[in-house]
């Protein structure tokens, strides 16, 4: 099964004297979406990989004369898993200063690595894409709203990595996740940290799993792991920046009532955050219905903005009397209120606090029913 993706097209998002660079979690297809631009390109083009001894060496050698050797007369330059290379912002820079007229592409998996690196030599030169597991959107494509709503539970479950969408059987979907998140899913962390392995980050991968929907305290963290809160803080950023989790914070406007300083954490995909526990049970027999859910829509609709280039913060809303509002967004200098709930059987209103606060937000229940309009 051939999965369309959003940026089928790379070739449109080529711009004169910039470098496109293409970010995302590992396993999400940035190299099968670079393949297949290659493949159907008309241009005179080198294909690299940072991971190749001498590509390290070249591109990270900062020599005018080498860099235009490796240029040659190549149209176009790809390279992949650039993050491998020292200096790669450089490089980059000095052969598009040098050749404005080449096109130049770059993939990355850790967002935290290769933007380091890249920052500051690549202002002004560079055009940025975010690839995440396949979105709602992208399936779209190929199924209809009913087959879409059929593969619900299975999209809770198990998540939406293109591996896992491919595999064909549930146990293959299974092994799959559990080799991404045993092999993959914190090689980066693990790489920046210069650690072959740490228990201590599955540990608190794991917490924040069982934690999804509710406020997350770093001290908590930080006193059940045995360290102190800023080493958590430095893990969150660090699980952050290479996309295994991204976080919410709390929606306030300095009311007495509410929380303020708050945030949730959610997970890119939610097979990914059962890999992590190892549950992959049916929902028919799970306690955590509610919050895969409630990941699943925060999630797809991260994807939609990011896609769609809908611009606004995310946050999510609650009072210490616990009255809640799973998503917030506010947009253009408006509100809009967002309640996940996967069951339907009685009607949800806003909180009173919420509606007497903020009489002008919009409010909608995203529910199985009508979640594709939400997310697509």
């Amino acid at each position: 099964m051939i999965i369309p993706r959003f940026y089928d097209n790379l070739e449109e998002h080529f711009s004169p004297k910039r470098i496109l660079l293409v970010f995302g979690p590992r396993r999400v297809g940035k190299t099968t979406l670079l393949n297949g631009m290659l493949d159907r390109t008309h241009l005179r083009y080198k294909f690299d990989t940072g991971e190749n001894l001498s590509t390290q060496h070249v591109l990270g050698a900062q020599e005018t004369r080498v860099l235009n050797r490796y240029v040659d007369d190549f149209q176009l330059i790809a390279l992949d898993e650039a993050q491998n290379i020292t200096n790669i912002g450089m490089g980059l820079k000095m052969i598009i200063d040098a050749h404005p007229d080449l096109k130049m592409i770059a993939t990355g998996s850790s967002s935290f690595d290769l933007r380091l690196r890249t920052s500051e030599p690549l202002t002004g030169r560079k055009t940025l894409i975010l690839l995440f597991p396949i979105s709602q959107i992208e399936l779209r494509q190929l199924y209809s709203p009913y087959d879409l709503r059929l593969q619900l539970d299975e999209r809770l479950v198990l998540g939406s990595y293109p591996d896992v969408l491919t595999a064909s059987t549930i146990d293959e979907k299974i092994t799959v996740l559990k080799e991404l998140a045993d092999a993959y899913l914190f090689k980066d962390v693990l790489a920046i940290e210069g650690r072959k392995g740490s228990k201590f980050i599955t540990d608190l991968a794991k917490m924040l799993a069982l934690q999804v929907g509710y406020e997350v305290s770093t001290n908590e963290l930080a006193t059940n792991l045995g360290v102190d809160a800023k080493t958590i803080e430095r893990y969150l950023d660090l699980l952050e920046q290479t996309f295994v989790i991204f976080r919410l914070g709390s929606f306030s406007r300095n009311l007495r009532s509410e929380l303020r300083r708050k945030q949730k954490f959610y997970f890119y995909d939610t097979g990914v955050r059962n890999a992590i526990i190892g549950q992959f049970n049916e929902l028919n027999s799970r306690n955590d219905v509610g919050a895969l859910w409630e990941n699943f829509i925060v999630a797809e609709r991260l994807k939609k903005r990011s896609y769609h280039n809908i611009y606004g913060s995310s946050y999510f809303w609650r009072t210490h009397s616990q009255k809640e509002i799973d998503l917030v967004e506010e947009r253009d200098g408006k509100l809009f209120a967002f309640e996940c709930k996967w069951s339907t059987r009685k009607e949800v209103k806003p909180p009173r606090e919420w509606t007497t606060n903020y009489p002008e937000a919009e409010f909608k229940v995203i529910t199985p029913e009508n979640y594709l309009e939400f997310v697509t």
